[in-house]
């Protein structure tokens, strides 16, 4: 992880340098609010009881402020990229896979932490964190970051749970009898790629790949074979959170890379449903609230970044997202519904083995010349065509 986090940095600095000082001065106080404020966000991360009544950390926002909050749901870090490039939001919930991109590409703006009080009780190891604090300036509000989890079905596995991601990579019989072959699932984006370069660092050390997401053209070449076989198992490329529910209660899935939110919401339905870090390891993300370079609700963006570190929200968060909070505080308080025990099974304390998703940059700090993003994008597209 302190390698990940070194070339992450390292990823920042060149990047900065391609930052123009074009950003908007920023606010120095906080003024009326404008009467709304719109975010992207991941399903899941923004809720007002709509989907469980007890998980509503807008409606009193809204009723203390007299900022509307409108969401709009993305599925991947490209489709953030994407919206943000767009325009019209103020405010996203960015994965360090398109922080760094949106930095680069002036779509987000520098904040002043001194108009968010709660800024203090911010987990130190996030408050200076390589995606989104670029060339001493920070570029947003840390959130919520966590494992991508391998979900499995209990049923399938019985007595024998999944202990590698050997399960979604490699065609096998599972515990039940059946092959895997076409039950299980992969995530619909070209981050997945690292997924595969991580199972390689476990079972081919030989290829020498020191980052999953710094990748010469042999290290590459190895995860793209992999990748194409894991496209004869596959029954459906994820990314709508909700489907890949609806898939494991409907449709005889076995396993797949996950969310813990998907694996909270299929256990609370009560389905037979359970999720492990395996033996190699996991990708995963840890979130940034960011604001949009041509904001029109500033001051009402700035109120929704300190609601975000309330201990009692982003206590409710963790429980129902499965992640951990960007406030420590928020797993033993007693504001919110979280513990020490719940944080602690979300993966606090591995925050060294997750490798976070970062973007794929040419000059990387592992070893001369990898290979870069968009080509993760096209060859992604040709694995899921069959090429």
């Amino acid at each position: 992880m302190k390698s990940i986090l070194r070339s992450c940095t390292a990823l920042t600095m060149a990047l900065s340098i391609a930052v123009q000082p074009a950003f908007p001065q920023m606010l120095t106080e906080i003024g009326p609010g404008e009467g709304a404020v719109s975010i992207v966000a991941w399903a899941g991360y923004i809720e007002r009881g709509e989907t469980m009544a007890e998980f509503d950390w807008v409606t009193g926002f809204e009723e203390a402020t007299g900022c509307m909050v409108q969401v709009k749901t993305a599925n991947t870090s490209d489709e953030m990229v994407a919206l943000m490039n767009e325009g019209g939001f103020d405010l996203v919930t960015a994965s360090g896979d398109a922080s760094l991109r949106m930095i680069a590409g002036n779509r987000v703006q520098e904040i002043n932490t001194d108009l968010i009080p709660s800024w203090s009780e911010i987990d130190e190891r996030l408050k200076e964190a390589p995606w989104h604090f670029v060339d001493g300036k920070h570029y947003g509000t840390p959130y919520m970051w966590g494992p991508n989890v391998l979900m499995y079905n209990t049923e399938v596995f019985g007595d024998n749970p999944p202990t590698s991601w050997d399960v979604v990579f490699e065609e096998q019989t599972l515990p039940d009898g059946q092959s895997n072959v076409g039950r299980v699932q992969a995530y619909d984006g070209p981050i997945h790629v690292a997924d595969a370069a991580l199972y390689l660092m476990y079972h081919q050390p030989e290829l020498g790949i020191a980052s999953p997401y710094e990748l010469n053209a042999d290290q590459y070449a190895a995860a793209l074979d992999l990748l194409r076989e894991q496209r004869k198992l596959v029954s459906r490329y994820w990314h709508d959170a909700f489907i890949q529910i609806d898939d494991f209660k409907n449709e005889g899935m076995a396993a797949s890379g996950s969310w813990p939110f998907q694996v909270n919401l299929l256990q609370s339905d009560g389905a037979p449903i359970s999720s492990v870090v395996p033996v190699e390891g996991a990708t995963g993300w840890a979130d940034t609230t960011m604001m949009h370079i041509d904001s029109e609700h500033p001051n009402c963006a700035y109120m929704w970044m300190e609601h975000t570190l309330s201990s009692n929200l982003m206590s409710d968060l963790s429980v129902w997202f499965g992640a951990n909070p960007a406030v420590l505080a928020a797993c033993t308080d007693g504001r919110g519904m979280q513990t020490a025990e719940g944080c602690t099974a979300n993966g606090l304390d591995d925050f060294e083995k997750i490798a976070f998703w970062q973007t794929p940059v040419t000059q990387c700090e592992s070893q001369g010349e990898c290979v870069p993003y968009y080509r993760w994008v096209s060859d992604y597209i040709g694995v899921i065509g069959g090429r």
